[in-house]
């Protein structure tokens, strides 16, 4: 019974990084630490990688999966199963909310979308800690990269080509690796976000075999990239990374030409002016609550016990 209710909680789980995948500018590596299986995706997810490729490699020479079983045994299925189902099931739900409200209403959408990224800027700029002149001309490099990147014509989006698609699942899924950096964003500043949507709700699993396929190639060549890049050059990946993230805030300026040509705000400013200060508020609740969660994770047991002894006793005197 107990090992029933954690996997309905790590669907739960899986579910809140899922539909914020959806979102651009949420974060799923932020929720992922927000409900506290960060640690055992990214860890689960490397192990995995490296077993499945020895077992590859073993097996075509014959060797058997006597050096692989010891990765796939450190993968964390319990928790891994339920999340990743949580996750497919707000994936579907969430594209099949938000996909409208795109269509619909674009520019009150890139409101929100720039809010939320603006807010989400916090989490790489204080995880660099202290930025140096190295530090700050990367990421305008990396924002001015960005901003010519997302310029450019987005051409037959409507209906990408497969190349296409596979790199943009490719690029977006580093998101789940790098709390702070929002997948989905990724593909809303590459013009894919919207087909992307919609092939999920039309169940294009054309479309969406290539994604996976895309999915699977980056994690395999990007994830290990990535874990060794903030292991070994931690300010400078961040740095970057906050970078590209300020400069595809052009793809979200709330007032475009149909062709993505940047507009003067219209009649309706204060309503985005609005919705942007909402999106902010809604990455800064999420932001406090995972630093409330990661203190009293990091907490001694000793500090704890006297956490919590007081909460008590403020109860009992409310």
């Amino acid at each position: 019974m107990r090992r029933a209710g954690r996997a309905a909680i790590d669907v739960v789980r899986g579910a809140l990084i899922g539909f914020a995948e959806t979102i651009p500018g949420v974060s799923g590596g932020t929720i992922a630490l927000v409900v506290g299986i960060y640690d055992d995706l990214i860890g689960s997810a490397g192990h995995l990688l490296r077993g499945l490729a020895l077992l590859a490699v073993d097996g075509v020479r014959g060797r058997g999966a006597g050096r692989a079983r010891p990765h796939l045994a450190r993968v964390r299925w319990a928790v891994v199963i339920p999340a990743l189902v949580g996750m497919a099931l707000a994936i579907v739900v969430g594209a099949r909310i938000l996909a409208p409200l795109v269509e619909g209403h674009p520019t009150l959408t890139r409101a929100v979308f720039t809010g939320l990224i603006l807010a989400s800027l916090a989490v790489p700029i204080r995880l660099v800690g202290r930025w140096g002149v190295r530090e700050v001309l990367l990421a305008v490099g990396a924002a001015v990269l960005a901003v010519v990147v997302t310029g450019l014509p987005a051409g037959e989006i409507d209906h990408p080509a497969a190349p296409l698609i596979v790199l943009a699942a490719a690029v977006a899924v580093c998101a789940l690796v790098l709390p702070g950096v929002s997948g989905s964003f990724l593909l809303l500043a590459a013009g894919m976000y919207a087909p992307t949507l919609a092939a999920v709700n039309d169940r294009d699993l054309g479309y969406l075999a290539l994604f996976a396929l895309g999915a699977v190639a980056g994690l395999a060549a990007f994830v290990p990239f990535l874990q060794w890049a903030l292991e070994n050059h931690h300010r400078v990946t961040l740095a970057v990374m906050t970078g590209l993230m300020v400069g595809s805030l052009r793809a979200l300026w709330p007032w475009q030409s149909d062709d993505g040509g940047l507009q003067a705000p219209g009649d309706d400013l204060g309503l985005v002016l609005l919705l942007v200060a909402l999106g902010i508020a809604i990455v800064v609740v999420l932001l406090v609550v995972e630093a409330r969660l990661l203190r009293r994770r990091e907490a001694t047991p000793e500090e704890q016990v006297a956490r919590a002894t007081a909460d008590d006793a403020e109860a009992e005197s409310r």
